[in-house]
């Protein structure tokens, strides 16, 4: 397991952007399931830690592959496979669309129409599945997840797209606005490392995520963090 921190360092990135995963403490300093997981790692390779913070999941994902960090938490996707090599998932997200409380949109099949504006943050798992799948809707990018909802009323667009509990959240603090029923994706949320460190350390980081669902850790850390709208995944 050496081989995924080559440094003897574990350099591990976290996304702020992902407040279900990681959010800044009381004290400023990253905290949340993510980064438990990344010392539960560190601990087990005994090696030292170290966190290189980030604010969108593209940031995560170039300091990867640009080998600033050697693992990092990802949506999985199949754009951001080029340089990395991913884990199975450990957790399972819902991907929600927010709209005004007048909005005459009702169902999420009705979002894909033209004229609507759907704002989804910048590179995100929603930004890269809503690219492939909405065929008339218009998409408009926010800099960061945490952006979506401010740009999405600042602007006057009709939907935000996001993690289903970020948005109710923003839902019950704002006012005036809720959210459309069920889901329009299901995000596969695992960790990955450089794919240039070899399939040696890949499978070790598998084995770990593997290790951290049936031990029952994952579970652990979201109820420690409090985190409802996500599950454990299922074993691979």
């Amino acid at each position: 397991m050496h081989e995924l921190a080559p440094t003897g360092t574990l350099r591990a990135t976290i996304n702020l952007g992902n407040a279900l995963l990681a959010r800044r403490g009381a004290d400023g300093s990253p905290a949340g399931v993510s980064v438990d997981l990344a010392q539960a790692l560190a601990q087990r390779l005994g090696v030292p830690l170290a966190l290189v913070v980030v604010e969108t999941a593209a940031a995560a994902v170039a300091a990867v592959r640009e080998g600033r960090a050697d693992v990092g938490f990802f949506a999985i996707d199949p754009l951001r496979s080029e340089g990395l090599a991913f884990t199975a998932p450990y957790l399972l997200i819902e991907g929600s669309y927010l709209v005004r409380a007048d909005s005459p949109l009702r169902h999420n099949d009705e979002v894909d129409r033209p004229g609507t504006r759907v704002v989804v943050g910048h590179g995100s798992a929603y930004d890269l599945f809503l690219s492939r799948t909405l065929r008339h809707a218009t998409i408009e990018r926010a800099p960061s997840t945490p952006e979506v909802v401010p740009q999405f009323l600042a602007s006057g667009a009709d939907v935000a797209a996001g993690i289903r509990q970020a948005l109710q959240a923003d839902a019950e603090r704002r006012g005036g606005l809720r959210l459309l029923p069920g889901r329009f994706m299901v995000i596969e949320q695992a960790m990955g490392c450089r794919a240039a460190y070899g399939e040696a350390a890949h499978a070790a980081l598998a084995a770990f995520v593997e290790e951290a669902k049936r031990s029952g850790q994952v579970a652990a850390l979201l109820a420690r963090h409090g985190v409802t709208g996500a599950s454990v995944a299922p074993a691979a």
